[in-house]
């Protein structure tokens, strides 16, 4: 997560318009980027089903678009089913237009082998992507 939001933030800086998904059901990519927590994707759709997801964008710092897919409390469910639901409805409302963003960043979890996290890179929500890891043991 701090990767991909000095990625983002470096993109930014250069004027490039971002938006940086949070994919973790942990919800805390875009923290250091919006400086606290933000509302998730899921949530605003599970409570709302007419809800807009710009309403849950928040802009954080140098102009990053930050978003947070969201997910269930650890052990009541599927972690990539709710970035399966996020990410659906991200394409759904059309926030993923490239007339909006230059560049879309997804911080994907690099230490779990469900396959709802691959649904970036499956499902054609990438034209062309980079993995950039860390020299941390769960990364490598």
């Amino acid at each position: 997560s701090t990767a991909s939001a000095n990625i983002a933030c470096a993109l930014a800086g250069l004027g490039k318009r971002v938006l940086l998904v949070g994919c973790d059901p942990k919800s805390d990519s875009t923290r250091t980027v919006c400086g606290h927590k933000i509302q998730t994707v899921l949530d605003a759709v599970l409570n709302d089903t007419r809800a807009r997801i710009d309403d849950h964008i928040v802009k954080g710092y140098l102009g990053v678009d930050c978003v947070e897919t969201g997910g269930p409390k650890p052990g009541d469910g599927c972690a990539g089913r709710g970035v399966v639901t996020a990410m659906r409805a991200l394409r759904e409302q059309e926030i993923l237009s490239p007339e909006r963003y230059d560049i879309v960043i997804f911080d994907i979890l690099g230490d779990v082998v469900c396959g709802g996290f691959s649904l970036p890179l499956k499902d054609g929500f990438a034209d062309i992507v980079y993995i950039v890891t860390t020299c941390d043991f769960m990364s490598l």
